[in-house]
């Protein structure tokens, strides 16, 4: 089972190593390996979240999400879409991004860094309401009841995390934009940017999750209903199944700010870096399809729950690298602690349940006549 869930990760592993070594030699192995490591410590919480919402789709729709999803993670985010940033933020054609890529990699490096602000907010407030939305909502398990218990309690007011989620912009775009006026003004005018890319974010996650959602609900409630025709419950499953994948694909881009961001940290050689991060994408998907077929989310249930509040840490980690400069590992570490947290909690809750049912079982036997 895990040799056949992970033998495309293994297979790219290899692809990519070799070419790494055909283009830059061993140090440009090294440096693959390093970033393949780092993607897949960034992003272990994303695999986890990834498989809470893989299960409710179908075995094709996870083929879809290993294969289709893969070029667009891999392509997509590692690859194209630091070019797009140059192309937007130098105001050039994505030619002249690529080239500049190539053969200035200083300035290439130096231009994605000045549109990181823009980047970290739409990414922050992204995943900020999926940790908000997640915290409000009842629930029948919980991990830390003292906080979520309360919290589930706010969450009955309609729209709270929405308000949440801009105040937070708020606070954050004015106070870059203080800090910026205290310097010199040189970052002032990137304050507008920020509050806008932070607005993106909200809007993109309300639209793609709200239209994963209804499709969601309208799915269950067809399938409750037995005079429906099977006709229209497979093509609504299509529809269902097609925005949960493109909500998947916008988590996923989220999650990929900071791994494509911190990889500056160790190289601006695009190439090395699509390699890296492309091994370390596909690790993590191959990851979220394991957890499903294993049933781990269901067997750990505190999982998810560590997962999501990885992701709060990750949205206001994020919010800060607005203005300050946070290191890679601290982002990874974060959400590794929290979810070897959770995964504690989960172990621990199966013992003491096998406990109590393996006490349970001689007293009732005792009591038989």
């Amino acid at each position: 089972m895990l040799l056949k869930t992970f033998r495309w990760s293994f297979a790219v592993t290899a692809l990519g190593l070799a070419l790494g070594v055909w283009y830059g030699g061993w140090t440009a192995f090294g440096v693959i390996a390093i970033l393949a490591v780092l993607e897949i410590s960034l992003s272990f919480d994303n695999a986890v979240v990834n498989a809470g919402i893989l299960k409710k789709m179908s075995a094709f729709w996870q083929r879809i999400f290993l294969t289709v999803g893969v070029l667009i993670a891999v392509f997509g985010m590692r690859l194209a879409f630091p070019v797009v940033i140059v192309a937007v933020t130098a105001k050039k054609n994505p030619i002249d991004a690529v080239d500049l890529a190539l053969t200035d990699k200083d300035r290439y490096q130096q231009l994605v860094t000045d549109a990181h602000p823009s980047i970290a907010a739409f990414g922050g407030m992204f995943l900020l309401m999926i940790f908000l939305d997640f915290i409000f909502e009842d629930r029948d398990i919980k991990w830390l009841g003292w906080l979520e218990r309360p919290l589930a309690k706010l969450g009955k007011v309609d729209m709270l995390s929405v308000c949440i989620a801009l105040i937070v912009l708020l606070i954050t775009s004015f106070t870059f934009a203080a800090h910026a006026h205290q310097h010199g003004g040189a970052h002032a005018d990137k304050a507008q940017t920020v509050l806008i890319s932070g607005i993106a974010g909200l809007i993109t996650y309300m639209i793609v999750g709200g239209l994963s959602g209804f499709f969601e609900d309208r799915l269950e409630a067809e399938e409750e209903r037995e005079r429906e025709s099977e006709r229209s419950a497979v093509v609504l499953a299509g529809q269902a199944a097609f925005f949960m994948f493109l909500y998947l694909e916008v988590l996923d881009a989220s999650f990929s700010f900071d791994g494509v961001i911190g990889a500056f940290a160790i190289t601006n050689d695009i190439v090395l870096m699509a390699l890296g991060l492309g091994i370390g994408a596909m690790y993590v998907r191959s990851l979220t399809v394991y957890l499903v077929r294993q049933g781990t989310l269901d067997d750990y249930v505190y999982l998810e729950h560590g997962a999501h509040y990885a992701i709060g840490a990750l949205a206001v980690i994020l919010m800060v690298t607005i203005q300050y400069q946070i290191n890679e590992v601290i982002t990874g570490l974060v959400g590794v602690v929290l979810i070897g947290w959770s995964f504690w909690s989960s172990v621990r809750r199966n013992r003491g349940l096998a406990e109590t049912e393996g006490t349970a079982e001689p007293v009732d036997t005792a009591k038989v006549p």
